[in-house]
């Protein structure tokens, strides 16, 4: 029997057990997942190993000291720094990031996306800021201070902080921090929000589960969104590949995983 896991800090609202052994137990693969609240990022390797896992998925805010847990990055995690998936190699801790192609999975229905707003310059945002310029996208990052905007210097020269923001159009304006997740805070102040609400075509919330305070808004300005759980379910997919290595067919995880949200 294999063992799988996420580590996150919240982790008790996470989906991914629902959606990993959805697809373990229709598809009679020997193996259960489960969840962990992991506080501290510098204790993940250690843990990964005491839990004896065979692989694992990370999710915020330990994304990045994920990749510093690995012994070997490999894909597109490799250029952008930043982990959520690891495999157990014969004591090798593999890392991967399924993230950026999840999203990237999530918006097709938007159409043709050629300017984007990231809130926030966390892993998520970092992995995503990488994907879309590999896509000839427009990327804009704001965040609250100008430290973590410094990982962004080699992405997008437009970078800006609450105190310096200029709003321009974009075609889909997406928050991947934490707001909303156990409060009611929007991912800036309601004041900037709103001017980004009136100069985009659409908006995404990397949150899933609930209708965050950013959602809320953007309905009530009649803008077309979508929460996380289309890019739960891409970056899911991917992941279980990585977990089963191979031995299952993608349509059929993905058939499976999706029965798991109307659970």
């Amino acid at each position: 029997m294999k063992l799988f896991a996420i580590f996150g800090d919240p982790v008790s609202h996470s989906r991914s057990p629902l959606m990993h052994n959805s697809v373990f137990k229709n598809l009679n693969y020997k193996a259960c997942y489960t969840r962990f609240h992991l506080l501290d990022g510098s204790k993940l390797r250690e843990t990964f190993f005491n839990l004896k896992l065979n692989g694992a998925n990370i999710t915020v805010p330990h994304k990045e000291a994920a990749y510093n847990a690995c012994d070997e990055i490999r894909g597109f995690a490799k250029k952008v720094g930043v982990v959520n998936t690891i495999i157990n190699e014969d004591g090798k801790l593999i890392g991967y990031n399924t993230d950026a192609d999840g999203f990237m999975f999530s918006i097709k229905e938007f159409g043709d996306i050629k300017k984007i707003l990231i809130l926030g310059a966390g892993g998520t945002a970092k992995a995503l800021a990488y994907r879309f310029i590999q896509d000839d996208i427009d990327v804009t990052v704001l965040n609250r201070s100008q430290n973590r905007l410094d990982d962004f210097k080699d992405i997008t020269h437009k970078c800006y902080t609450w105190d310096n923001f200029k709003c321009e159009k974009y075609d889909l304006a997406v928050n991947t921090t934490s707001a909303g997740l156990k409060d009611e805070n929007l991912p800036a102040p309601q004041e900037i929000i709103k001017e980004i609400l009136n100069n985009t075509s659409f908006v995404a919330d990397a949150i899933y589960g609930k209708l965050t305070p950013f959602l809320k808004l953007a309905n009530e300005k009649k803008i077309i969104y979508k929460d996380g759980a289309d890019m739960l379910l891409g970056q899911g997919i991917l992941a279980n590949e990585l977990f089963v290595n191979g031995e299952l067919k993608k349509e059929d995880i993905k058939t499976y995983m999706q029965k798991s949200f109307k659970l």
